[in-house]
């Protein structure tokens, strides 16, 4: 066997650049990070060839000081931690002092600066080229501030730059690294060129307004027109940003934004939170679209977990999970069709002098035909009212006290029993300015779609899918008023695990029988299970409980009884619910509307397809050339 020897200074950065310096976007995300721990309030970028070639980033922040010029293309020099109490404590972006010394070994590296007290030095610059030497200054000609200059990317190590993907694939990294930056610190400026092209030119943003232009130009216009802004605070936590409607879901996750004190982070803990706030409103393989902001004390996270600071670990992630799972499911509960309907300030539809206009049209109240010989209106034979599935309980939630000639009570709508009062009710909508934002009902159409009328425009309703939702929101009230109802089992079940599953089936036994699980440690290495959940009794207890007991360990809690009841539940009310080619009448489609607008997440059904869509007076307009 060979001798062992330390390794030399060339190699040892050449192997610590194979874990921070990945490709050019690698080489940019430590810049950038370096230009922000610096203060800086503008940052421009340009590459060329995709960052192989060429990678400049300049910043005015506080600048580097000659007698530390040198020093910092050295291993683990830094001026940002010199502690313990720093390294738990962190608030910059990096703090390793790696950064630097590793993309000189595999580039050829200018660093220019001048710092904030160097009024009449001027400013210094060293150079690197991927070999052991002792860099030399050079006075430069500077303005405050940093300028780094990496050429020839991978120029030594061939072999490395042979795995680069094509030039617009890497500057696509480069890309996606500027916006996530871009994200986490809307105060800074931001440039980036490319082949001597501009591709961002983003301003500071302080306000709200701005804030949100930012994020319209780097997220696309899309993203802003189905997003909910939330700001949360609980438990020493704050969470807030924006967080999409599950009707603008992705086939990639490629637009989920995770930030955490502004450093940007993908963490298993933070991806299972969201994927349960989202689980019965998405559809299936399909992936939210949020731009969030976590904040908390620096010293109960830990950073310092992953060479490219993109996990965390979390000092509570019971409490940290709980707090996003919550936060985001009650924003998503929480929107209503108003929430997502324009302002009369802002339709764009028919004005008032082509209203004028227009012919006049005789118009017909709701539900009532015109007979074509007399010129006369009357009702047609309505069908029986609709009603929830399961009983007095839910169906008396849905509308107590209606009778038998009261049709159309469903969900506290006013009932329409004769010409007159529907031709008064007609009457008084049309006059009220207080319309509803789902409108009222015009028309079924071929029994699957309800047509109904707003403020502003045209709303189409899927009548089974917001059925089957309202039927399940009222399901899941009524279960979750009642608790978990378990069962014994004729005969216990032994299940042999490991000593780490039984450690935690010991340590969690009260939060297990929570859950409405008996579960005993029997031997190192096998528990026995008495009690199981009645909902689960017909599951497979083995892998049921090997299912909850990694949840327990990796979350410090289990969801699959609520997930499994919630499917039981949904299964139910889809079947439940009212079917294409029922026909209704005009009461009974304006009270489901009155009752999409008071449930939460009525936009989806339990399956997460849209149960509504909108077009406004200006949408209807252009596909018909209106004004132009």
């Amino acid at each position: 066997m060979n001798r062992i020897a330390l390794l030399s200074q060339r190699l040892a950065n050449q192997i610590a650049a194979g874990e921070v310096v990945e490709r050019p976007a690698s080489v940019v995300k430590e810049l950038l990070e370096n230009s922000v721990d610096a203060g800086a309030v503008r940052i421009d970028v340009e590459v060329e060839q995709g960052g192989s070639k060429l990678i400049r980033i300049r910043d005015d922040g506080q600048g580097i000081n000659k007698e530390d010029l040198a020093l910092a293309l050295s291993r683990h020099a830094t001026s940002k931690i010199a502690d313990l109490d720093d390294l738990e404590n962190i608030a910059s972006l990096g703090f390793r002092g790696e950064a630097l010394a590793s993309i000189s070994s595999v580039s050829r590296l200018l660093l220019a600066s001048r710092s904030a007290d160097a009024v009449d030095s001027g400013g210094w610059q060293v150079e690197a080229a991927g070999q052991e030497m002792t860099p030399t200054l050079a006075p430069a000609a500077h303005p405050q501030g940093t300028t780094v200059e990496v050429r020839d990317l991978f120029f030594n190590t061939p072999a490395r730059k042979k795995f680069l993907r094509t030039e617009n694939t890497e500057f696509g990294r480069i890309d996606e690294v500027v916006k996530r930056l871009a994200l986490s610190r809307f105060e800074l400026g931001f440039s980036l060129r490319h082949n001597q092209r501009t591709v961002h030119q983003l301003q500071p943003a302080q306000s709200i307004q701005e804030k949100q232009r930012r994020i319209g130009l780097v997220c696309g216009p899309a993203f802003l027109e189905h997003a909910v802004y939330i700001d949360i605070e609980a438990s020493g936590l704050r969470l807030w940003g924006w967080v999409c409607l599950p009707t603008f879901s992705r086939s990639q996750p490629d637009l989920q934004y995770f930030y955490v004190n502004g450093r940007v982070i993908r963490d298993k803990l933070v991806s299972h939170a969201v994927k349960q706030a989202y689980r019965d409103v998405l559809f299936h393989g399909r992936h939210p679209a949020f731009v969030l902001y976590l904040e908390l004390q620096p010293a109960l996270v830990d950073v310092n977990v992953h060479p490219t600071k993109h996990e965390v670990r979390f000092r509570d992630q019971r409490l940290v999970h709980d707090f996003l799972f919550r936060s985001l499911h009650k924003a998503l509960a929480d929107v209503r069709p108003a929430d997502h309907m324009e302002s009369p300030s802002a339709t764009t539809g028919m004005t008032e002098t082509n209203a004028t206009a227009e012919s006049p049209v005789q118009q017909v109240p709701l539900g009532l035909r015109l007979d074509e010989n007399t010129g006369e209106l009357y009702a047609p034979a309505d069908d029986r009212p609709l009603s929830y599935p399961g009983g007095a309980g839910l169906a008396s939630a849905a509308g107590s006290g209606s009778s038998g000639g009261d049709r159309g009570h469903w969900g506290g709508a006013p009932s329409v029993t004769s010409l007159a009062d529907q031709s008064a009710l007609y009457q008084q909508l049309s006059a009220d300015a207080e319309i509803p934002p789902l409108g009222y009902a015009l028309a079924q159409l071929h029994g699957v779609y309800i047509l109904a009328q707003n403020q502003h425009g045209l709303i189409v309703v899927d009548m089974h899918a917001a059925h089957e939702r309202i039927t399940y929101e009222h399901m899941k009230s009524a279960s979750d008023s009642q608790s978990i109802k378990a069962q014994p089992l004729l005969v216990p079940i032994s299940i042999a695990v490991s000593q780490a599953e039984a450690d935690c089936a010991d340590a969690q036994a009260s939060e297990l029988a929570m859950l409405g699980f008996d579960i005993a440690r029997v031997a190192d290495e096998s528990v026995i299970v008495r009690q199981v959940p009645s909902i689960l009794a017909r599951a497979d207890i083995e892998q049921l409980v090997r299912d909850v007991l990694a949840d327990v360990r990796e979350h410090g809690r289990s969801e699959r009884i609520s997930a499994y009841r919630d499917e039981l539940l949904s299964t139910m009310a889809c079947h439940g619910s009212v079917r294409a080619n029922r026909q209704l009448s005009i009461a009974e489609m304006n009270a489901l509307l009155r009752d999409m607008e008071r449930t939460e997440r009525s936009g989806q059904c339990n399956h997460g397809r849209p149960t509504w869509v909108y077009q406004s007076m200006a949408d209807l307009d252009k596909l018909f050339l209106r004004g132009q």
